[in-house]
C-alpha cells in the first residue's frame, strides 16, 4: 500500500484501489496507470493531483477491502478508481463471492468519493493468459473465466451508473509483444498502463466536469 502526500494543493483530488495492476508490479512508479493519467489530465488542463493509491499485489476484493479499512483513511476524494479480481480468479475463488465483495468496494469507493458515484469508475480485469507466465496454462479458459469476472464487475457497476471501462481487450492486444509486458515476464509494462490511461482520459474528464 502507498500513500502519494499532496503537497500542492489541487482542484481535483485521485484515489486509485486496487492490486498488482494499480501499484504496477515490475514498473517505475511514473509507469503506473493511475500516473499516467493524472499527468495526462494536467497536460489538458485538468488540475488533478498525482493518485493516492491503496493496492498491493496478490490482494483479492476481501483483501483490499481489509487494507482500507485497516489505513483508517478517512478523506474524501474529487476521483476514485477500482481494478480488482485478477487474484480472485487466479485462486478460482467464485464468482457469487466476487459479486458480494465487489459491491462492499463499489460502496467503499463511493463513500471515499464524498458519496457521489459520478466520480467513481471503474477498469476492468486485464487478461493476464496473455503473459509470458501463462504459457503451458489454459489460456482460452484464464481468458473466458476472465470475462466472467468482469461481466458481473459491468453488472454491478451498472446498478450505481458507474463508469465501467473495459481494458481487457487492449490488454489482449499484449500477445506476443514482449514491449507491453514487463520484466517479470507476468504483468504489463508501462507502455501497455499508458494505452489504459489513455481510455480512461475522457471518461474521467466527463466525470470530472459533472
Amino acid at each position: 500500500m502507498t500513500t502519494d502526500p499532496i503537497t500542492t494543493r489541487h482542484t481535483f483530488t485521485f484515489l486509485s484501489l486496487g492490486d498488482s495492476y494499480t501499484i504496477g508490479e515490475s514498473v517505475p512508479e511514473a509507469d503506473r496507470w493511475s500516473v499516467q493519467l493524472a499527468k495526462m489530465l494536467r497536460n489538458e488542463g485538468v488540475d488533478v493531483a498525482a493518485p493516492e493509491i491503496i493496492a498491493r499485489t496478490g490482494w483479492t476484493t476481501d483483501e483490499l477491502q481489509t487494507a482500507i479499512k485497516a489505513s483508517n483513511n478517512q478523506k474524501t476524494y474529487s476521483l476514485v478508481s477500482l481494478l480488482i479480481g485478477v487474484n480472485n480468479q487466479y485462486r478460482g475463488q467464485t464468482l457469487e463471492t466476487y459479486r458480494t465483495e465487489f459491491r462492499e468496494l463499489l460502496q467503499t469507493a463511493t463513500r471515499y468519493a464524498g458519496g457521489n458515484a459520478g466520480r467513481v469508475f471503474i477498469l476492468s480485469i486485464p487478461d493476464w493468459g496473455v503473459s509470458p507466465f501463462a504459457q503451458g496454462r489454459d489460456r482460452r479458459k484464464i481468458a473466458a473465466e476472465i470475462d466472467a469476472f468482469n461481466a458481473v464487475a459491468q453488472e454491478e457497476a451498472a446498478k450505481l451508473n458507474i463508469a465501467y471501462i473495459d481494458i481487457t481487450t487492449t490488454s489482449r492486444t499484449a500477445a506476443g509483444d514482449p514491449s507491453q509486458i514487463a520484466s517479470d515476464g507476468l504483468h504489463f509494462s508501462g507502455q501497455q498502463y499508458r494505452q489504459w490511461a489513455e481510455q480512461a482520459l475522457p471518461v474521467v474528464k466527463t466525470l470530472l466536469a459533472k
